[in-house]
């Protein structure tokens, strides 16, 4: 007779330590090991919230918790023992920052271990976890947590930039998840209320109560969309750059999804190419503008080598980055992303941002961005761009074009956006934005 009773689900913390390893082994993004892998998939809804938030605070408190587990070792774990590192970083996470109950977390992380070629590892696995659960409030105290988790590469790069204070704040900041930001498509007072939201300066809602995301009043109807406050800003300094309007006008959104920015444009009554390499990134970006009840052109292309029938009044290019500055929201960033991986980004962008220029119509406007931190990504590349004779001359932007952000606008009057802006209201991502007229 055929089992027709339901599969069993998979342990979640077997699943958060399988999500870990996809990233940290397989440098694959946290992402997209949560789209494939099969585990995640198969868990309870409120299981999926638990092992996301395992995994995340492991990334996100990584070289707290590897000093942690170093401090309860006579000697360093060898290379082949990388799965028991990985159990005990979960366990760690659990005890010295979700707040898990030890006996819980002590015992259902244990239980990883056994019936393993790693079972022999089990009593110390024990024992550092029950060490840990007594002794990591203190030892915790101790810990200079900003540099601890951060990289060398990016703390050095963030010091050179923004200075050592700035720094600080920026890694500190690093340590607490981002809230919901929501960009409505009109009445943002009106549904700041039904969502028991806050109405940033920039116009953007912001929610820092949880529940699923699905669940909330107007997703359904089409009425928002999940953005970040500085991701927002780009396509609104666009917007601006026409006192007249933006309706009515041929806009290119180049490298466009998920499609925020898209949205905006659609949103304004622009008449929207979005253009992405990626013909499964677009096929997201068709389901979220059908949901918003939003047309827009739907292109699959190289933006690099595009080429339409026509120009265009204004060009946006959020391009492909190191994604520094959203660190908050995407902690495994700063495990994936090196040094080297800037360098070849930037080679990227600026073959992008060339192309991107020549679709510009004689007086029309041009949208650099980056969701970047690093100035190799964002400043240099403009200054790079115009030493390189490109007919544009920047457009500064105000602070009254973005809420009154005065901190984020730099003396070129870009926008250089810090986690640490607004950080009493939950911060920003980071995001440099430069306008230009052609």
């Amino acid at each position: 007779m055929k089992d027709t009773s339901p599969s069993r689900q998979p342990d979640t913390r077997a699943v958060a330590t399988s999500l870990l390893r996809t990233v940290l082994r397989r440098g694959q993004s946290l992402d997209s090991a949560l789209t494939n892998d099969l585990g995640f998939s198969a868990l309870q809804p409120r299981d999926k919230a638990f092992a996301r938030l395992i995994t995340a605070t492991t990334f996100r408190r990584l070289g707290q918790i590897d000093s942690l587990i170093a401090g309860c070792l006579d000697n360093a774990l060898p290379d082949k023992a990388s799965l028991v590192q990985d159990i005990l970083r979960i366990g760690v996470a659990q005890l010295a920052f979700i707040g898990t109950p030890a006996h819980a977390a002590v015992d259902r992380t244990v239980a990883l271990v056994r019936g393993r070629r790693i079972a022999h590892y089990r009593a110390l696995v024990n024992a550092v976890l029950r060490r840990i659960s007594r002794e990591a409030a203190g030892l915790i105290g101790e810990h200079d947590a900003a540099r601890l988790n951060t990289p060398d590469w990016l703390w050095q790069a963030w010091t050179r930039a923004h200075g050592e204070e700035t720094c600080r704040h920026i890694a500190t900041c690093h340590l607490s998840e981002a809230p919901l930001d929501i960009t409505v498509k009109g009445n943002a007072a009106e549904w700041a209320e039904k969502l028991n939201a806050e109405q940033l300066p920039t116009g953007t809602l912001r929610r820092m109560a949880g529940g699923r995301i699905e669940d909330l009043a107007g997703y359904a109807d089409g009425v928002w969309w999940i953005q970040d406050a500085a991701a927002a800003l780009p396509a609104r300094v666009l917007m601006t750059a026409f006192p007249e309007g933006i309706a009515g006008r041929c806009v290119a959104d180049l490298c466009a999804a998920p499609g925020g920015k898209t949205a905006q444009l659609a949103a304004a009554g622009a008449r929207v190419s979005a253009v992405d390499i990626s013909a499964a990134r677009i096929a997201r970006l068709e389901d979220n503008l059908n949901r918003l009840g939003l047309d827009a052109s739907l292109v699959v292309s190289d933006a690099a080598t595009w080429r339409p029938d026509g120009l265009f009044d204004a060009v946006l290019l959020d391009a492909p980055c190191s994604g520094t500055g959203t660190i908050r929201r995407r902690p495994d960033i700063a495990r994936l992303k090196s040094l080297a991986d800037v360098q070849r980004l930037t080679n990227l962008q600026r073959q992008l941002l060339d192309a991107a220029s020549r679709l510009v119509a004689p007086g029309g406007v041009l949208v650099y961005a980056v969701c970047s931190l690093q100035p190799e990504e964002g400043e240099a590349q403009i200054q790079a761009f115009q030493e390189r004779g490109a007919p544009f001359v920047r457009q500064p932007i105000t602070p009254a074009e973005i809420g009154g952000l005065d901190d984020a606008v730099t003396p070129f009057g870009d926008i250089m956006t810090l986690p640490c802006h607004l950080s009493k209201r939950g911060g920003l991502d980071g995001f440099y934005v430069a306008r230009l007229r052609a």
